[in-house]
C-alpha cells in the first residue's frame, strides 16, 4: 500500500468533506441558486460551499498557509512560503447540466513549486494523489503514463473555447490537425481530470489555452510524477501561470507539440 504523508493525508481529507456537500447537492442540481458570472460561466452556492469547506479544513490544518482558489482569489499566509491552491468545483457547467464528471482539486505550493496534489472525482469514487519525487496513485495503485508511442494509437483530450472565452480560430486549426493524425479527441469539460487521465494512462495526451492556476496546478504534478512531460504548447517551460499547456506521456510529447506548432503556422 502507498505511504500518504501528512501533507496529502490533510488534502485528501479535506477533498472528502467537501465531495459529501457536493455530491448532495448534485443530486438536487435542479434545486441550485445559480448567480451568472459571465457568458455561459456560472457559479452555483456548491461552488461556494465546497470552497468555504475546503479553506476551513485546511486552514485548521495548517493555519499558516495562504491560499489561491477560484471562488475566493488569493488570501496571504502568515507563512510566505507555503499556499494552497484550490479549484473547488472543476467542471462546474457539467456539474449544472447533470453530468457526473466534476472534480475537487488542490494543491500545495512551496517556495513556488508544487510539491503535493489531489484530485478527487466524487461521483466515480476517483482519488488521484501525487508528491514531488514520491510517484502518483490512483486510490493507493502506482500511475504510471501510458506506453503508447505513436499519434495513430493515441487518444487525447483538449479544451475548447466557449462563448466569450478563447479564440476559435487556433484551436479549431489544432483540432483539424489532432483529428487526421490521432485515434480520437475528447472533450469533457474538466482540466483536472483531464490531467489525471493523462497520469493514468487513460489519455496519451491533453492540451489548452487560457486556464488558470487552480486548473493545472495539482493535475500537472500527477503528470510528472506518473513519468509524463509538462509544457507548453509551443514546447517552452511551463509554470501554473503559464497561458497554455500541453501534457502527454514521454513518447508523444514532442510529436505532439510539433504537430500543434504546425497547425499554427499554417
Amino acid at each position: 500500500m502507498a505511504v500518504r504523508s501528512a501533507a496529502i493525508n490533510v488534502m485528501i481529507r479535506a477533498a472528502d468533506k467537501a465531495a459529501r456537500g457536493l455530491t448532495r447537492d448534485f443530486g438536487e442540481v435542479s434545486q441550485l441558486q445559480v448567480s451568472a458570472k459571465g457568458p455561459a460561466d456560472f457559479v452555483s452556492t456548491a461552488d461556494h460551499k465546497a470552497d468555504a469547506t475546503l479553506r476551513q479544513e485546511l486552514g485548521q490544518a495548517r493555519p499558516g498557509y495562504g491560499f489561491l482558489t477560484e471562488e475566493g482569489g488569493a488570501t496571504p499566509g502568515t507563512d510566505n512560503s507555503h499556499r494552497w491552491i484550490i479549484d473547488p468545483l472543476d467542471g462546474t457547467s457539467n456539474f449544472l447540466h447533470g453530468l457526473p464528471h466534476f472534480a475537487i482539486s488542490i494543491a500545495l505550493e512551496h517556495d513556488g513549486e508544487i510539491v503535493a496534489a489531489v484530485v478527487l472525482d466524487p461521483i466515480k469514487s476517483d482519488l488521484f494523489w501525487a508528491e514531488r519525487g514520491t510517484g502518483a496513485y490512483h486510490n493507493d495503485r502506482r500511475l504510471r503514463v501510458s506506453s503508447r508511442r505513436k499519434l495513430n494509437e493515441a487518444l487525447v483530450a483538449t479544451g475548447a473555447p466557449f462563448m466569450g472565452h478563447g479564440e476559435r480560430g487556433p484551436f479549431l486549426a489544432e483540432l483539424n490537425a489532432a483529428l487526421g493524425v490521432t485515434a480520437g479527441v475528447r472533450r469533457w469539460g474538466a482540466a483536472a481530470l483531464d490531467l489525471a487521465y493523462v497520469a493514468a494512462g487513460r489519455y496519451e495526451g491533453y492540451w489548452e489555452r487560457d486556464l488558470s492556476s487552480w486548473d493545472t496546478a495539482a493535475g500537472a504534478l500527477l503528470v510528472r510524477e506518473a513519468g509524463g512531460y509538462v509544457s507548453q504548447i509551443d514546447g517552452s517551460p511551463w509554470t501554473p501561470d503559464s497561458p497554455s499547456l500541453l501534457a502527454a506521456n514521454d513518447k508523444l510529447h514532442r510529436p505532439l507539440i510539433d504537430l500543434l506548432n504546425v497547425a499554427n503556422r499554417s
